[in-house]
């Protein structure tokens, strides 16, 4: 009775909108190459690597109701956006190689299955996630910090400079 339920939830789960759509961006950018091809013009390739996992968060957040799994979906972008940002078109032969939207499709079916390696696995990554998004928003405000004070120094230097 239990595997029947198993199975009729993964045959709910798969035969939504949100869960087609993200097997056609998985084979298109990255069976097909197309997140790497993209990757070449400049900027662009970070653009569609964000967009294209709109779907898979909302699926792991809204449709499976997960937020480990909602934050190693987060992780698994967040490490495709960065390693295609590497220069010189290494990020791009990276992209190749890393198929993060396999990994994030292969992952959300795996956590709906309830395969305790994927689980174990999500897991992981969410607490990593959560430790790296503590850092980028440290980063930020640091950011933010170092621009408030330069813009403050620029102004002192302009109006020492005209008066």
């Amino acid at each position: 009775m239990n595997e029947t339920k198993r199975l009729e939830r993964r045959q709910n789960l798969m035969s939504n909108k949100a869960y087609r759509i993200m097997t056609i961006l998985t084979r298109y950018l990255d069976r097909y190459y197309l997140d790497a091809i993209i990757g070449l013009i400049p900027g662009w390739g970070d653009v569609v690597a964000l967009v294209s996992v709109l779907p898979f968060v909302y699926f792991s957040l809204f449709i499976v109701k997960s937020i480990p799994l909602t934050l190693a979906v987060l992780n698994n972008a967040l490490r495709d956006v960065l390693l295609g940002m590497i220069p010189f078109f290494i990020g791009d032969v990276i992209d190749i190689f890393h198929c993060a939207n396999t990994k994030n499709l292969n992952m959300i079916q795996g956590f709906v299955d309830g395969d305790e390696t994927v689980i174990k696995q999500v897991n992981q990554r969410a607490l990593q996630s959560v430790v790296v998004l503590l850092f980028l928003l440290l980063l930020i405000v640091l950011m933010m910090w170092v621009l408030i004070s330069f813009g403050a120094y620029l102004y002192s230097l302009i109006a020492s400079v005209l008066a």
